[in-house]
C-alpha cells in the first residue's frame, strides 16, 4: 500500500540576493497605458520596458531582486517602430523598444508611484 504523504502548509520565505548593476540595467521603465493598469489591479501583471537583449530569465531574476517579489511569469515582446508624419512636411519615427509582462505571484504588490 502507498503511503500518504502529509503536508503542512508553511508560509515560505524567499531569499532573494541584493540586485545588481545589470538587474537595473535590464529594467528600464514602466510602460503606463490604459490597458497595463487595468492588468495591474486586475491579473496582478506588470508592463515595463526592457534592454533590448534582455531575456525572460535575466527579467525574471531583476524583477526578484529589485523588488523583493516572487515572480510566477514573463512575456517579452517586441515592439516595432512606427512611422509618423506631422503635417505634409515633416515626416518622423517612433524607436521600438522590447517590452515584458511580468506576472506577480497572488498575495504580493509592486509600489511603481513611489514619491
Amino acid at each position: 500500500m502507498a503511503k500518504k504523504k502529509t503536508e503542512e502548509s508553511q508560509v515560505v520565505k524567499h531569499n532573494f540576493s541584493k540586485p545588481t548593476e545589470r538587474d537595473f540595467a535590464v529594467i528600464k521603465q514602466p510602460r503606463i497605458t490604459e490597458k497595463s493598469m487595468s492588468l495591474m489591479q486586475d491579473q496582478n501583471k506588470v508592463t515595463v520596458e526592457v534592454a533590448a537583449d534582455a531575456n525572460k530569465t535575466e527579467v525574471k531574476l531583476a524583477f526578484e531582486r529589485i523588488f523583493q517579489v516572487k515572480v510566477v511569469d514573463v512575456k517579452i515582446a517586441n515592439v516595432r517602430s512606427k512611422s509618423t508624419t506631422r503635417g505634409t512636411r515633416y515626416k518622423g519615427a517612433i524607436s521600438g523598444y522590447k517590452k515584458a509582462i511580468v506576472t506577480i505571484a497572488e498575495g504580493e504588490a509592486i509600489d511603481l508611484f513611489k514619491d
